[in-house]
């Protein structure tokens, strides 16, 4: 299977202890060979959350993922 940038996304973060913000999943596309710019973080938490692998809560006005079925 060939990884993408969405699929090393929720990889890592499945492994955060709490929800990530779209600048924290920018903080984690900078260690990766993918584009790591804001909007790249933004389409990929989009995509995931699309597909059901992470759900979206807004939280005091930030949007805020966790990976389906976690709890926080």
């Amino acid at each position: 299977m060939t990884e993408t940038r969405t699929s090393y996304l929720l990889a890592a973060i499945q492994t955060e202890p709490q929800p990530v913000t779209t600048h924290r999943a920018e903080e984690i596309l900078s260690g990766s060979p993918y584009s790591h710019h804001r909007n790249s973080a933004r389409r990929s938490l989009r995509s995931l959350t699309r597909a059901g692998h992470l759900t979206a809560t807004d939280d005091h006005g930030r949007r805020t993922y966790t990976p389906t079925g976690a709890t926080t």
